[in-house]
């Protein structure tokens, strides 16, 4: 069993972070998606949900609509604020091949989160937005802000860590805002031996062996 797991207090780690409820970890600085808005992206999302609404294919329909250009469904938008995960010139994401490794960064991680304890698994576990309005052919979508809406440290089966909530705004490149996003995510260090198993010095699990006469 590791040192980690035999700590009782793990959960006074995550103190500080549960005490920043409520704070803006975001410095007000738009981070935007990988590209804009464009018809080829928007079929391709529209087709295999066979959404046949024409604004989101005929640019005459959509401006029928009072729309400026084709427009992206509204649960599209948050495509469009994803910045890449690499791009050309940068080092691989994935420097190990160790099981459950981790990418070596990402743009929708948890790594800048200077009150929280290091973690090594992440991942998200629920979403909800709130839109405001469409975006449309040539527009450009970012991520502004990572306000801290709950925090609360639990083992699970993958590990200790905590259950986060977090919130932020999708805006334009004019700094409209076109919704709001709450993100559901898990930070956590995966499992060691399991302390709750069966004592090593103890009886055999497979139990005793019978007797031979």
């Amino acid at each position: 069993m590791s040192a980690d797991w035999q700590t009782q207090d793990w959960k006074a780690a995550w103190q500080p972070l549960a005490e920043a409820v409520g704070r803006d970890f975001g410095d007000g600085t738009v981070v935007f998606g990988a590209d804009a808005v464009e018809p080829g992206t928007i079929r391709r999302y529209t087709e295999p949900l066979e959404i046949s609404c024409p604004i989101h294919y005929d640019a005459g329909a959509a401006r029928a609509a009072g729309y400026p250009d084709v427009v992206a469904p509204y649960t599209a938008t948050m495509v469009y604020s994803v910045p890449p995960m690499w791009r050309p010139g940068e080092p691989t994401l994935y420097e190990s091949s160790d099981r459950d490794a981790q990418p070596a960064r990402s743009p929708i991680n948890n790594e800048d989160l200077p009150l929280a304890p290091k973690t090594t698994g992440f991942f998200a576990t629920d979403i909800s937005m709130e839109f405001l309005r469409p975006v449309t052919v040539g527009e450009r979508v970012g991520r502004r802000g990572q306000r801290l809406i709950s925090c609360t440290p639990k083992q699970t089966s993958m590990g200790r860590g905590a259950f986060l909530t977090w919130e932020s705004e999708l805006v334009t490149e004019r700094g409209e805002v076109v919704a709001r996003v709450r993100t559901g995510t898990y930070a956590y260090n995966p499992a060691g031996p399991d302390p709750a198993g069966p004592d090593p010095a103890g009886p055999d699990p497979a139990g005793p062996e019978e007797e031979q006469p």
